[in-house]
């Protein structure tokens, strides 16, 4: 049972972030057992955070606003002081979460794609005091605590945050960007895991720990493909102070990361898109090699070959992947009590699959579990206090959705 009526038409736009629509990825299909109720509408909405100890709940839109939904009535009030932003296709106001101890700091962590002095834009990382008013919100004393200083082109920024399970720490994935080669560059943070500490710098016991990068990078516009990469040329980008990325790596080798949670017993999850196919679910394990640009399940979009993970044992390779692409965002692990039989899934959100996908875990394993048509492409997957899990689907008009049980349990 399709939840709205697909166009055909919608087909010939998804190619920005993955292939056409599967019918089957290799997940059971079927009737979807929960209940789909809109809350909002908002104007390309990226993610969403609830406020401890409420049903209110702050929403990005990747334009550069954000707003605060009272998810029980709907009602959206803005939130102002929000970073200046650039936006593309791909990139703009992007994930927020909120502080491990936000009870007495009151503070929210956002990402951001930020003006380059090297032309183009860059990834970074802000943390901000909000503060609640009758009429929404303000945020104030904005910190920039991390960014990607040589900036430059291309997409795909990644910008999720998840913080470690003891609060101290926390993970940001950040994208490739489209140029392929510098997730396997040491020197540069694109592609790559990094691990901070809640200011923002490289965290202890990180696997280069103590050691600092390049004082230069090679600067490149997106290549056609993953051969073109390995010769196209650059320019010389000077690294403002000690390059720290070394030791703010956790782990290289991704392209571009859109899901990043840890799941109960304290396993770090990650989803990523691949190119034509090949779109990944990871273990993320410190000091690992994930292997793009130098092998995938996919191929370039102008079907380029690439060499598949099975020849290089060296690398470590998808717990689960898909082809044909389902585009994968955000990345749930279910903990409520609302869908008892669904404790401890996960949940990926699918943007030219249009789908919600569970997956389930067996310690370091993942299966496949249910795929299901929601008829839109589905940007955020996050849990209510009361256990609903919502939904933001992408785009203009992009609405949040709560999931209930069909049978009003």
């Amino acid at each position: 049972m399709s939840l709205r009526l697909i166009q055909p038409a919608l087909f010939l736009v998804l190619a920005a972030c993955g292939t056409s629509n599967s019918a089957n990825a290799g997940e059971p299909t079927g009737d979807p057992p929960f209940r789909v109720s809109p809350v909002a509408s908002f104007s390309s909405p990226w993610a969403l955070a609830f406020l401890p100890g409420s049903h209110d709940a702050i929403v990005t839109e990747k334009p550069g606003h954000i707003w605060l939904v009272d998810t029980a009535s709907g009602r959206k009030q803005p939130v102002a002081g929000t970073p200046k932003v650039v936006e593309s296709s791909q990139g703009g106001l992007l994930d927020v979460v909120v502080s491990p101890t936000f009870a007495s700091d009151h503070a929210v962590y956002l990402t951001y794609s930020e003006p380059s002095a090297h032309g183009g834009s860059g990834l970074a990382l802000a943390r901000a005091q909000l503060t609640r008013s009758a009429n929404g919100g303000t945020l104030t004393g904005l910190q920039v605590l991390w960014h990607d200083p040589a900036g430059g082109e291309g997409g795909q920024f990644g910008g999720i945050v998840a913080f470690a399970p003891d609060g101290r720490s926390l993970f940001l994935s950040s994208g490739e960007r489209q140029r392929f080669t510098p997730a396997q560059d040491p020197n540069q943070p694109l592609g790559k895991i990094l691990h901070l500490t809640l200011d923002g710098k490289p965290a202890p016991g990180n696997p280069g720990a103590g050691r600092t990068g390049a004082t230069t990078v090679t600067l490149t516009d997106p290549p056609d493909d993953t051969v073109k990469a390995k010769s196209v040329r650059g320019r010389t980008v000077g690294w403002p102070g000690p390059n720290l990325t070394p030791a703010e790596t956790w782990s290289i080798g991704h392209r571009n990361p859109y899901g990043l949670t840890f799941d109960a017993q304290g396993r770090l999850w990650e989803t990523e898109m691949g190119p034509r196919g090949g779109d990944e679910l990871n273990l993320i394990e410190p000091g690992k090699n994930y292997g793009w640009p130098l092998v995938s399940e996919g191929e370039n979009y102008d079907g380029v070959p690439i060499p598949k993970p099975s020849t290089r044992p060296d690398l470590t390779p998808a717990k689960l992947f898909w082809v044909p692409s389902i585009s994968p965002t955000s990345l749930l692990i279910y903990s409520g009590n609302l869908f008892p039989q669904w404790k401890g899934s996960g949940f990926i959100g699918a943007l030219s699959g249009q789908a919600l996908i569970r997956v389930t875990f067996s310690g370091d394993d993942a299966q496949k579990a249910d795929r299901w048509d929601m008829g839109a492409r589905i940007r955020f997957v996050g849990e209510g206090p009361d256990g609903a899990i919502y939904l933001l689907e992408d785009g203009d008009n992009g609405r949040l959705l709560r999931l209930t049980p069909s049978n009003g349990g």
